[in-house]
């Protein structure tokens, strides 16, 4: 287990955090984009244009072509981005545009030339780069930009604050690994853009002496002594015979990266160009991103008095843009006071319709049913299928007109049944068949059970079998199934009554009797006691 952070390791850490983001935050940062069609070779020159603004810059930025302007600006201020690189490109030409953020102004360059990193690299014997060296912000070289012309000194300006100022006093000399070289020709009118890779080497030692001093030790298989390669000097390439005079020759103030780069000796600072190259010329100079006044064009010249025409111009647009604007908040205003205004007599309308189906409810008559509407217009349905139809409907076809019959009859108590006045009970009773022996008279009083025998009076009119076990009126075909053959124990069975002599038939299936019910049983011992007696 690592041991635990102790209080001063952590207030450091803080400390360098918080330097670190105020460092950060206090450069500048760019955006290099394009802006319309462009080609492959120019989206590659995009890339590399990232490279040489490594680290403060976006370099994975992704560009979407319903993105506009506006859009990068609006980025751009979280972000604390300060200059925008955006490419372009037309039939005839390459365009670079050069902004400074939030407010401008805008520098246009016409792109004569240019070379990208590939092409420059493969074209030397021996390139010199690698990833250390865009860890760190290149160091900016302008030269001969102090010519007469404020379009001149503005766009020295704005190529020196794309970059973080360097302190002389203060600046690390190892962190210092690329510069950009902008030359200025007067009579052209160009500018040179190049992209070099820094190495210092110390002088004054002999090239053997050098040899040794690198990482990589020389091949000595031909000397018979060392003696051989420091004062001879063989196996030199061109590039490491390159002499070194007054224009590169310099005396380090601090101690470089490298072997034999000591403080107050001096060595030979080398450039090696990485790429990408570019042949610019400026053309234009506008005031805001792209949509104020032409401060300088390199191309028309135009008087005063057509420049005071063009203001006007410009003003006249501007405030009748201004008034459009006030024009439609002024509708979007009306608009939603109409909105709201229509959306308090909506629930004013709403309120009252409430207010008025609450004092109905409270005024309806209790005595009348819910469902009374809906039974009377199913009933309105039902006399309109037998006229339509010309038959009685079924039971399940229209249930609230079945239910509104059911509910009629039970509100009314259930009224007695009437005799007639010639009638009596017991002639009413006489009626009914009667049975020769001891046993008849038994028969209409109900078993144990609390069931009528079969001669009492039969609900539903439904006849009953002697165990009080109602069963429903054999049908012709009822001993068949419905492939035409006889159930295989359907049979009828016959069973005799000792007392009586007479013949009980029960159908049913096999093993089941018909006098399984109490009543029936104890009906049948009645019988067979008073027959004894």
């Amino acid at each position: 287990m690592g041991k635990s952070k102790t209080k001063n390791q952590k207030k450091a850490r803080a400390t360098a955090n918080h330097v670190a983001e105020e460092t950060y935050g206090a450069v500048p940062h760019s955006f290099v984009f394009h802006r319309g069609q462009i080609g492959k070779n120019v989206g590659q020159l995009i890339l590399d244009m990232r490279r040489v603004m490594e680290p403060y810059t976006a370099e994975t930025l992704k560009v979407k072509k319903k993105n506009v302007l506006k859009d990068f600006v609006a980025v751009a201020g979280p972000l604390g981005v300060t200059h925008f690189l955006i490419f372009s490109k037309t039939p005839s030409s390459i365009n670079m545009r050069l902004a400074r953020l939030p407010k401008g102004p805008m520098l246009h360059f016409k792109v004569h030339k240019y070379s990208l990193i590939k092409d420059v690299v493969s074209s030397l014997k021996k390139h010199r780069m690698h990833e250390q060296q865009f860890t760190h912000h290149p160091l900016l070289i302008l030269n001969n930009f102090g010519s007469d012309g404020m379009h001149i000194k503005l766009m020295a300006t704005m190529f020196q604050n794309m970059f973080p100022s360097i302190n002389v006093h203060r600046v690390n000399l190892n962190n210092i690994k690329r510069c950009v070289l902008l030359n200025y020709n007067p009579e052209s009118q160009e500018i040179e853009f190049r992209h070099y890779s820094l190495k210092v080497i110390p002088v004054g030692m002999s090239r053997g002496v050098k040899k040794l001093m690198q990482e990589k030790f020389p091949n000595m298989s031909k000397f018979e002594d060392i003696s051989e390669l420091l004062m001879k000097g063989a196996s030199q390439s061109e590039s490491e015979a390159e002499q070194d005079g007054e224009h590169n020759i310099t005396e380090l103030p601090q101690v470089y990266s490298g072997r034999g780069n000591m403080a107050s000796q001096q060595s030979a600072v080398r450039l090696t160009e990485i790429g990408p190259r570019m042949t610019l010329q400026l053309m234009k100079i506008q005031e805001g991103m792209g949509e104020g006044n032409v401060l300088y064009h390199a191309m028309i010249s135009k008087t005063e008095e057509e420049i005071q025409e063009i203001l006007n111009r410009k003003e006249a647009q501007l405030k009748e843009k201004a008034e459009r604007q006030k024009k439609q908040e002024q509708n979007v205003a009306q608009k939603k006071a109409k909105r709201e205004e229509h959306k308090k007599k909506s629930m004013k309308g709403i309120k009252r319709k409430c207010t008025e189906a609450e004092e109905d409810s409270e005024v309806e008559d209790p005595g009348v049913q819910d469902d009374q509407a809906a039974a009377a217009e199913s009933d309105d349905e039902v006399e309109y299928y037998r006229q339509a139809v010309g038959e009685e409907p079924d039971e399940d076809m229209f249930p609230s007109a079945k239910k509104r019959h059911a509910s009629q009859k039970t509100h009314g108590p259930a009224k007695k049944r009437k005799l007639s006045p010639g009638k009596s009970r017991r002639d009413k009773d006489s009626k009914s068949p009667k049975r020769d022996g001891p046993g008849g008279r038994h028969r209409d009083k109900p078993g144990r059970g609390g069931k009528k025998s079969s001669d009492g009076e039969k609900p539903f009119g439904k006849k009953m079998k002697p165990g009080g076990k109602t069963f429903r009126a054999k049908k012709s075909g009822d001993s068949d199934n419905k492939f035409g053959r006889k159930k295989k124990f359907g049979g009828n069975k016959t069973f005799v009554n000792k007392n009586k002599d007479k013949l009980i038939r029960s159908t049913g299936q096999k093993g089941k009797l018909s006098f399984k019910k109490k009543g029936a049983k104890q009906g049948f011992i009645q019988r067979k006691r008073k027959g004894k007696g």
